[in-house]
């Protein structure tokens, strides 16, 4: 009667040795290659280079940005004459110009 409780009972203690030993190192068992995986893509990676960006025309760029701001500067008496009701022929015009001369220049200059 002992022999089989102490068979069964080593039995028990052996599989949960083994079982432990799998599922020790975080709860699975890890197929092949991850771990090799994992190093890899882990691995440092050198920056990426930024190529200078040259300037198209600075010239050019600086009578963009003048432009836009004088348009920029007439906006608040066209918005004032839109409160009284008045509608300024070419503000629709105006405000087109400076979004598009806006989005050139952030376009020359952003990396």
């Amino acid at each position: 009667m002992r022999k089989p409780l102490l068979v069964s009972l080593l039995f028990a203690v052996s599989l949960l040795c083994s079982v432990s030993q799998d599922y020790g190192q975080g709860g699975r068992p890890v197929p092949p290659g991850v771990r090799e995986a994992d190093k890899e893509s882990n691995a440092p990676v050198e920056p990426p280079t930024n190529p200078k960006q040259k300037v198209e025309d600075p010239a050019r760029l600086k009578q963009e940005a003048e432009e836009l701001a004088k348009l920029s500067a007439a906006i608040p008496s066209q918005v004032d004459l839109l409160t009284r009701g008045q509608f300024p022929k070419d503000l629709a015009d105006q405000l087109k110009r400076i979004e598009k001369l806006a989005k050139h220049l952030r376009s020359e200059i952003s990396p």
